[in-house]
């Protein structure tokens, strides 16, 4: 199981998990000495030598559970006291949160060495060394989250993605796993399924009416709470809100080291929303019936499973090539014509800057996704052949709204894979040479001739020309707002009431 395992299913403490053994130990003295008891006492009692138990005390060796079991009788407590006990001391918690810094990436790139923090070392010393090492990881995320560095980032997933045929197993198992824990039987997950998995998860939901602007949601780890916007149901997927909060915990990620980082916790955040919105398990089998009828559509996968349109094309394009032997491409365009999302692995050529990335470019004019808005029937797909510098390819695509506006996803084909899709008799057509030509890129000559000279623009300058990206481990993100919601919002006694 993918999904934070109970104490009970574990025969031992986690082998990985060195941060656990640091705080069990820091327990251990704490209890010992508040009791008065000595170190060569406990060490008697438990018939272990002092300097074994030294270690354990600060971090150094991960105690086996059987040893904790007898630790936790000799000190007249129970294991769950240990592992489980009120918080530690100031002098404690600040030992520990300065020997997690000792071990992480800011002190190896600075050289300085782990050092051992003694009895002598002054309670004010550790706090400024911690407030240090703070302000340094701010000023490296300032200097990271730069457009550049995004973009660079962006152009590596959409390689992996290619590479995978944007299809990642481990996902689809996580997905298939906290689906079976819930006792989901197949067809669509209701709203009530993903409320039995947050539940599962260990938290309870509540709509509130001022969960901070720079959020979608906000998850309260202390009290086992998830807050959503009481205006989100009007607006959003209510299920869809829910999964991608609680995703990362069913990942397990922790805070993002860099941009990248954040990006592919996105990534995947996104991918296994859909792998339990659209279950691989059920929809497979569909997919492939409808193949064999020749009767694919995006439009009646979101249907079958109640998702949006942009779901449904995110998650075929998942399943296309692994299990229908299907190379698709997929975009996303803002009504401004601007490239937004991009994947492909069929060779088609999408417009880009010279460090690769499709993102941020031009979309043709004569492409599906551009045309698309242009057609005043809104509530039928449109479909369309469009010949290129690499072949034909045929696209279906739909126009959504957002709060940026409107976009139009699609996603498109071979004209060889034609033949296994709805509105493949289509008679729009279109020519692109966009990605090898200048193509729409310039202004007919007779338009250029005649306005060229005549005409000023005021530029729409887009936000991150000149700026650098929000800083941050949660990119835009400000995290007093969280803390004072969270603080406000923060029951008297743990574990809160399910919302409304």
């Amino acid at each position: 199981m993918t999904t934070m395992p109970t104490r009970d299913a574990l025969p031992e403490l986690p082998e990985d998990e060195g941060i656990d053994a640091l705080m069990i130990g820091r327990r251990i003295r704490q209890v010992r000495t508040d009791q008065g008891m000595t170190l060569e006492a406990l060490a008697a009692a438990v018939d272990r030598a002092p300097s074994q138990l030294s270690m354990i005390e600060t971090g150094r060796r991960e105690p086996k559970l059987t040893l904790l079991q007898a630790i936790a009788r000799a000190l007249g407590t129970t294991l769950d006291a240990l592992l489980e006990s009120q918080p530690l001391d100031e002098r404690a918690t600040l030992e520990i949160q300065l020997e997690r810094a000792m071990k992480g990436q800011t002190f190896q790139s600075l050289g300085i060495e782990p050092f051992r923090i003694g009895k002598t070392v002054p309670t004010d010393a550790l706090r400024a060394l911690l407030a240090l090492h703070g302000e340094i990881d701010r000023l490296h995320d300032e200097r990271a989250a730069t457009p550049e560095v995004a973009r660079r980032a962006n152009l590596s997933l959409r390689h992996l993605m290619t590479k995978e045929n944007n299809y990642f197993a481990h996902l689809e198992a996580q997905a298939g796993d906290l689906l079976a824990a819930v006792g989901h039987q197949g067809g669509p997950v209701t709203q009530r399924t993903a409320s039995d998995i947050a539940a599962h998860l260990g938290f309870t939901i509540h709509y509130v009416s001022d969960v901070p602007l720079t959020t979608r949601s906000v998850l309260d780890l202390k009290n086992g709470r998830l807050y959503l916007s009481s205006s989100m149901t009007s607006r959003r997927d209510a299920r869809t809100a829910v999964l991608q909060s609680l995703a990362s915990r069913i990942l397990g990620h922790s805070e993002p080291a860099s941009y990248a980082d954040f990006l592919r916790q996105r990534v995947e955040i996104n991918y296994l929303t859909g792998a339990i919105l659209v279950p691989e398990k059920d929809v497979v089998p569909a997919l492939r019936e409808a193949k064999s009828r020749r009767a694919l559509s995006i439009e009646d996968l979101r249907d079958a499973y109640s998702v949006s349109y942009e779901t449904a094309a995110h998650r075929f394009t998942n399943l296309a090539t692994v299990h229908l032997d299907l190379p698709v491409h997929f975009l996303k365009v803002h009504e401004s014509g601007t490239i937004t999302k991009a994947y492909e692995n069929d060779d088609v050529n999408f417009p880009t800057d010279r460090f690769g990335s499709i993102e941020g470019q031009m979309c043709c004019r004569k492409w599906t996704s551009r045309v698309v808005f242009d057609i005043p029937d809104r509530f039928n797909p449109y479909f369309q052949y469009t010949d290129t510098g690499n072949g034909t390819y045929w696209c279906t695509a739909r126009v959504e709204a957002s709060a940026e506006g409107l976009h139009s996803v699609s996603v498109g084909v071979r004209f060889d894979d034609t033949k296994w899709f709805i509105g493949r008799e289509t008679t729009n057509r279109g020519v692109s040479r966009h990605s090898v030509e200048v193509c729409c890129r310039r202004a007919p000559a007779d338009l250029e001739a005649s306005w060229r000279e005549n005409s000023w623009p005021n530029v729409r300058t887009p936000r991150t020309l000149l700026a650098t990206l929000p800083t941050g481990s949660f990119p835009g993100v400000d995290t007093t707002d969280v803390y004072e919601f969270l603080e406000s919002h923060a029951p008297s006694s743990p574990r809160g009431t399910l919302g409304p």
